[in-house]
């Protein structure tokens, strides 16, 4: 896997969490460009690339999308703090 050279951009703020969840789940992005794909999000690899780099826009159907793909929660996506 490549790493960035340029630090993350400001565009979201779930991509370094899409990049964390999908490694500890063992996915390339490949893969889990064809686990979006089952959930109706088609988007390329490059668009993939830059949304995990933040330097995308991400759309609310597009987070729910994301969430469901990774089998977590819209609030873990985002962030949100479970006690």
């Amino acid at each position: 896997m490549k790493h960035r050279k340029e630090p993350p951009g400001d565009k979201n703020i779930i991509g370094t969490k899409v990049v964390a969840v999908r490694t500890a789940k063992g996915l390339k992005q490949k893969e889990f460009l064809a686990k979006l794909q089952t959930f109706g999000l088609d988007i390329s690899p490059t668009s993939l690339s830059r949304l995990e780099g933040q330097y995308r826009l991400v759309q609310d159907f597009e987070v729910l999308a994301i969430a469901k793909a990774l089998d977590i929660t819209v609030g873990e996506l985002l962030g949100e703090v479970t006690s």
